[in-house]
């Protein structure tokens, strides 16, 4: 008596990993004109090199800033265009350029708050914390996005997430009246947008949440409601004025 095998009805293949070469290099581009409508007046359609800006580490921090921007897009494209070998060689390069970002992101904003650049509301030693704890998550998630380069799904994801996290400048300078005149949560709202379209994306894709996006976001987010509360603290008062050389 002989029994045949009964098929197994075929699962549903999940879209997966073959759609990153089409969400992430999206993804940068709107990252793209978020920056660019953020610092088009002040910077990129105001000459760049020749834009009037305060001081020349400002020229210099926004070469560099934007150095970065090109190299994510140029990342982003080699991925999709299946030259990783190009991707990883660069990759040494756009370390060193985000190591060097975080250095003078730092010095660009003792100089702003030497200058007593701060939002209405806010003393240059409060607004201080924003630029600062921008770096801490900009350089936390670059460091483990190369520890976990030979993971690509987190790696990318956590590359993304470190952008998210300084994407703040730009949009607190969008020319429209929710972000100029509205409550400072608006420019939350809309940064945390892009957590969500990654965490939407990952769940479309894989149907779960990727665990650098849950750590990655929880950072940004956790960062986003604190620092503000921590920046009225005497610790944070102390250390600002301490920078300040008071």
């Amino acid at each position: 008596m002989t029994t045949s095998a009964v098929p197994m009805p075929a699962s549903r293949p999940l879209p997966g990993r073959r759609y990153d070469r089409v969400f992430f290099p999206i993804f940068t581009a709107l990252f793209l004109i978020t920056v660019l409508i953020g610092f088009s007046r002040t910077y990129y359609a105001a000459g760049l090199i020749h834009a009037p800006l305060p001081n020349r580490l400002i020229h210099i921090h926004a070469i560099v800033f934007s150095s970065w921007l090109l190299m994510l897009i140029a990342q982003t494209g080699l991925v999709s265009a299946r030259r990783v070998d190009i991707h990883k060689k660069l990759g040494i390069l756009g370390f060193g350029i985000a190591s060097l970002m975080v250095i003078l992101g730092l010095l660009a904003s003792r100089d702003s708050m030497l200058r007593g650049f701060a939002p209405p509301g806010l003393t240059p030693q409060i607004f201080f914390v924003v630029p600062v704890t921008d770096m801490f998550v900009f350089a936390t998630l670059i460091y483990f996005a190369w520890a976990l380069r030979s993971n690509s799904a987190a790696h990318k994801r956590l590359i993304m997430i470190a952008n998210i996290g300084i994407i703040d400048a730009a949009v607190d300078r969008w020319p429209f009246a929710f972000i100029q005149h509205g409550s400072p949560q608006y420019a939350n709202l809309c940064i945390d947008a892009f957590l969500l379209l990654i965490i939407a994306y990952d769940l479309w894709s894989t149907h779960k949440v990727h665990r650098a996006t849950i750590w990655g976001g929880l950072l940004v987010l956790i960062v986003q409601q604190l620092r503000i509360p921590l920046a009225f603290t005497a610790p944070w008062q102390h250390f600002a004025n301490t920078v300040l050389g008071k």
